[in-house]
């Protein structure tokens, strides 16, 4: 029996390269808490509990609390019996979903360390490359906006997510000045780009790791929105006609309206013309079951910082089975917690659409472990 002989913890704040901004609340640093669990056998599990604006009871304090109650029943516990007491541990602090979610992924990373296999191998090892979005904060400095729209550009994203904020006009004013911004750079940075003869790097120097998705190729900008919970059903439906009128065509949007507003949720997704994807109404697999059942979405959004490893992988079952469409996200999380999302995006290769970006708002290295980060692009 190869059992749990220590549990670790430590806050790690990181400055971020711009104001990430959202209806919820706005921050320039990332701040977790970082979880390691070693087994007596020698092997090692990492994970992360960031802090949000959604869950704003989970403090770095309040984080530290609970992981403080919980280490002493976890010692010398044997790592197969881990998803037992996860399972256990969700029931007593149905409030700490993130904390709980950390402390899962270094169970869990341990575990497979002790068996010899990878978090690619575990998940399917379905493809080693995936190409994530590009979050563009609710900012309404205009240098700022343009100084992040263009760091972006020379990275070569293809798809952006904006955020919103639930005023229609003052949104589709910020959607159609990135709307505007992007074809007007995109055009002539192409043209460059194809004259080098390679993908823009995130210092705008051309790339070997090319994409045959990249806007460089010629495509067209893809634009999704987020409204972190900002919208009404009728500021929505505003909020659409206003992005018809202005002929700013949108791929998806991402929770409009409060996570319990279920009535109002049914009602726009009838009457909405692009996807609605479930994020924060959605945190666990039986808020997925209630999704499918009441008719709430086009699709949801998977976190594994909210969901944890088991939840998260019983969501995309249930979400495949129900016809929806699959997104997986982040917090604003550093390597360790984000590389989780990468490991199950490419191993399964599950997801309609990824959006696991935010080590590009942390200054950061271009290989991580075994994932080399190539513009929007990951290689495992």
């Amino acid at each position: 029996m190869n059992a749990i002989e220590q549990v670790r913890f430590a806050r790690v704040v990181r400055p971020m390269k711009t104001l990430f901004a959202t209806s919820l609340g706005r921050k320039s640093a990332a701040t977790s808490v970082l979880v390691k669990v070693t087994l007596d056998s020698g092997a090692v599990g990492v994970g992360e509990a960031p802090t949000s604006f959604a869950l704003k009871h989970e403090t770095v304090p309040a984080i530290a609390r609970v992981l403080r109650a919980v280490r002493g029943e976890l010692i010398d516990l044997s790592i197969e019996d881990y998803a037992g007491k996860v399972t256990e541990l969700r029931r007593r602090f149905p409030a700490f979903r993130m904390t709980v979610s950390g402390l899962e992924v270094a169970l869990f990373r341990a575990w497979l360390a002790d068996r010899g296999v990878s978090e690619l191998e575990h998940w399917g090892g379905r493809t080693r490359k995936i190409e994530t979005d590009i979050t563009i904060p609710f900012i309404r400095d205009e240098e700022m906006l343009t100084n992040w729209l263009t760091r972006a550009v020379r990275t070569g994203f293809g798809s952006y997510k904006v955020k919103v904020s639930g005023n229609p006009l003052v949104d589709v004013k910020l959607v159609r000045t990135v709307r505007d911004f992007l074809h007007g750079h995109l055009s002539g940075h192409a043209l460059k780009q194809s004259a080098l003869g390679g993908h823009p790097s995130e210092d705008g120097a051309p790339s070997a790791h090319a994409s045959k998705d990249s806007v460089t190729r010629g495509n067209p900008p893809t634009i999704r929105l987020d409204g972190n919970q900002g919208f009404r059903e009728e500021t929505y439906m505003r909020m659409i006609d206003l992005l018809d009128r202005n002929r700013i065509g949108i791929e998806l949007f991402e929770q409009p309206l409060r996570k319990d507003d279920h009535v109002g949720l049914r009602n726009i997704r009838k009457r909405s013309p692009v996807p609605v994807i479930l994020d924060e109404t959605v945190c666990d697999s039986a808020d997925c079951r209630r999704a499918i059942e009441e008719g709430l979405g086009d699709g949801v959004n998977i976190k594994i910082a909210k969901s944890g490893i088991a939840d998260s992988a019983a969501i995309i079952d249930m979400a495949e089975r129900a016809g929806l469409k699959l997104m997986i996200g982040c917090m604003t999380e550093t390597m360790v917690g984000l590389s989780a999302g990468i490991c199950m995006a490419a191993g399964t290769g599950a997801f309609d659409f990824v959006d696991l970006d935010s080590i590009h708002f942390l200054f950061h290295k271009a290989r991580e472990g075994n994932i080399t980060i190539a513009g929007p692009q990951y290689v495992l």
